[in-house]
């Protein structure tokens, strides 16, 4: 059963029902078994805990978080938390939904997951943060560890976080467990090269997109949305490769210069003044305007919805690389294709971060740790081999990549699920 549009905006840009059309349209591409169908449609665990934390002024305060497993079904449950006031159950189970065919698209060994808790971190100081992930760890502790949930950094979390998670979990089996979360700092068994992972797994795949077009980095025009953790690292590592990056989004507004931006200088404006506006050596523009700006490449690295049928007719892009989850609602899909827009779709273009948290994963296990060049060596192979992989299987089904790479994804894990069989 396909999820048809809706007048509705709000369905339209509910995560969970996005997911749900796009596995949909995959599943009866594949002819999938309707048994399996109702496996993967359906998150296999979801767990609810409310967090009282005493705060700072002595008062009780009682949040509320999620971790879901999806699937299991090809190893530990991997994704990210976070933290946030619009955090939902849907968005966690969407979120992982898409980790489990994200893994599977790489073809690592992890099933998907997710967790957020309904907070604002901006307001919570350090220890009262430090207490809330504690008792949310502990909260979830039955259903954590390297062989069973393996969390991550996300929205408004860090290596701070997880060093905190990892602590947690290693204070109540009496050992440190390094595996138990990826994204730690690099002292506490991290992987170099992870902080850059997602933005140069964006720039490997966008790479291999240029070659089917026959461009060059340096012809390259290239707008972002987003100058966080991936979008900063994609603009910095695709600057310095050769790239020109004309235009860079943010939530508070949009600069830019058509000969480029200097990416070093302006994250150093940024760095000093909290935000991108106000730099020297660019136009300001609008943020909503600055989106449907003619480009090569347009990259958004925020949030889910950015793209909508509201505004996806307007997009002047040759190539759109999904840094962020979900920024393409499943209507905008639609119109996208009709433009001819080459789309390199997030469960793919952003699984460089997954990827790396993999090798953390190995490197904690082994204990024995690899060097940057190692571990830049393998992401690559990866990231090129699965979009060689997605735009094969694109062409040779007449399919969209998304669909191509969901069908890929679900094949895979349908398979380790057949294999496995149903314990009864």
């Amino acid at each position: 059963m396909i999820v048809e549009a809706t007048p509705s905006l709000a369905n339209e840009t509910n995560p969970w029902l996005a997911a749900a059309a796009r596995f949909d349209e995959a599943a009866d591409r594949l002819s999938l078994d309707e048994g399996l169908q109702k496996v993967l449609r359906n998150s296999a665990l979801e767990l609810t805990v409310h967090i009282p934390v005493l705060l700072d002024d002595g008062r009780i305060e009682l949040f509320t978080g999620y971790r879901v497993q999806h699937s299991i079904a090809r190893g530990p449950a991997k994704g990210g938390i976070r933290y946030a006031p619009d955090v939902n159950l849907d968005e966690v189970r969407a979120l992982a939904a898409w980790m489990t065919w994200k893994c599977a698209v790489v073809n690592i060994p992890f099933g998907g997951g997710k967790g957020g808790i309904i907070c604002d971190p901006a307001v919570l100081s350090e220890s009262e943060l430090e207490r809330l992930t504690r008792r949310y760890t502990a909260g979830i502790m039955d259903i954590l560890g390297p062989e069973r949930d393996v969390p991550a950094p996300d929205m408004n979390t860090n290596e701070q976080t997880m060093a905190w998670i990892m602590d947690t979990y290693s204070m109540h089996h009496r050992h440190t467990t390094t595996a138990v979360v990826t994204g730690k700092p690099l002292d506490l068994g991290g992987s170099r090269g992870r902080p850059e992972a997602t933005g140069r797994g964006c720039m490997f795949v966008t790479l291999e997109a240029l070659r089917r077009f026959g461009l060059q980095p340096a012809n390259t025009r290239v707008v972002i949305q987003g100058f966080g953790n991936v979008g900063g690292m994609a603009a910095k590592l695709m600057a310095a490769a050769g790239f020109r990056i004309v235009s860079i989004i943010e939530w508070d507004g949009a600069v830019y210069n058509a000969k480029g931006l200097d990416i070093a200088a302006l994250m150093k404006h940024r760095h000093e003044t909290g935000s991108i506006t106000g730099f020297a050596d660019a136009e300001e523009i609008d943020k909503d305007e600055a989106m449907y700006l003619e480009c090569d490449v347009l990259i958004p690295a925020a949030r889910e919805n950015v793209i909508t049928s509201q505004n996806a007719s307007h997009l002047r892009a040759k190539i759109l690389c999904e840094g962020a989850n979900g920024p393409t609602t499943h209507e905008a899909d639609r119109i996208l294709a009709d433009k001819g827009i080459f789309v390199i779709p997030d469960i793919l273009a952003n699984a460089g971060g997954v990827t790396v948290s993999y090798f953390e994963w190995v490197q904690d296990r082994q204990g024995y740790f690899w060097n940057e060049k190692l571990v830049n060596d393998r992401l690559e192979e990866i990231m090129v081999n699965s979009f060689g992989d997605i735009v094969n299987y694109a062409e040779k089904h007449n399919v969209n990549n998304r669909i191509a790479a969901y069908m890929v994804a679900l094949d895979r894990v349908a398979f380790a699920i057949r294999k496995r069989g149903l314990y009864a």
